[in-house]
């Protein structure tokens, strides 16, 4: 999908910080928010792809700061954070992308197992949050935007812990924003339907599970991280000052 993009002149100068921005949807995050003009820093555990991202935009003159880091390892995420807001000063905006829709049948899941797809999925994001909000805080405010998933609405079966913790981001929307809307710190849920990424195309599109997809959805076209990142600037924004306790889902019209 291609386009023009709205211009936030709030987003300008402002720090933001992406989760698993090194790829997919994160990558699309990162991408726009450089082209707004904001200081973006990105979270990912793949360096090659990564890196490739930092060296593609730099040819655009967008300067972009990427730290390797395993989420999972709550330590590392905070000491990230810190360096983050040390380079680059207080983040005031926080995009909780990083996720994994692994696939599991519910009879090979193991407490081990199941221990680290929360992890992956949900873990991070509260911590990442509650590491950012000091800052947020006294800068007056920020946005925390958590990415869910439209999987555990439809009823998808074959990845119970994926869908358990993306259900849980619903809940801790809704809390953070309780918590922390005294601080101005707004906090929304972003719901994406299906996105093409490049993962999801090479893994799991078919032909038939594309032509299940298009009777189903409204729009009849397939969803890509654009169409994910375009909302996410707007709520990252101050057009969306009144916006915080709530979920948007981007499906084209699939629920």
């Amino acid at each position: 999908m291609d386009g023009a993009i709205a211009t936030y002149p709030s987003l300008k100068d402002r720090v933001v910080l992406v989760t698993g921005g090194g790829s997919g949807i994160g990558e699309e995050i990162v991408r726009q928010f450089a082209r707004q003009g904001s200081r973006v820093a990105f979270l990912d555990i793949n360096v090659l792809a990564s890196e490739a991202l930092v060296r593609t935009l730099a040819v655009e003159g967008r300067a972009v700061l990427f730290r390797k880091c395993d989420l999972t390892e709550i330590p590392a995420l905070r000491a990230a954070i810190k360096a983050v807001e040390e380079e680059l000063g207080l983040i005031t905006i926080l995009i909780n992308n990083a996720a994994n829709d692994q696939r599991h049948p519910m009879e090979d899941v193991t407490p081990e197992y199941w221990d680290d797809r929360i992890a992956v999925n949900v873990k991070h994001q509260f911590f990442a949050a509650q590491a950012v909000a000091p800052g947020m805080a006294a800068a007056g405010g920020g946005a925390i935007i958590n990415l869910g998933s439209s999987s555990w609405m439809l009823g998808q079966g074959g990845m119970p812990c994926y869908t358990t913790a993306k259900s849980a981001v619903l809940g801790l929307t809704r809390s953070l924003a309780t918590d922390l809307g005294p601080k101005n710190i707004r906090v929304v849920c972003v719901v994406p339907g299906w996105i093409m990424t490049q993962r999801q195309l090479d893994n799991w599109l078919t032909p038939e599970g594309e032509a299940d997809l298009m009777k189903n959805q409204c729009l009849k076209r397939k969803l890509y991280p654009l169409d994910i990142a375009r909302p996410v600037l707007f709520f990252a924004s101050d057009e969306a000052a009144g916006c915080t306790a709530q979920t948007y889902v981007i499906d084209a019209g699939w629920l």
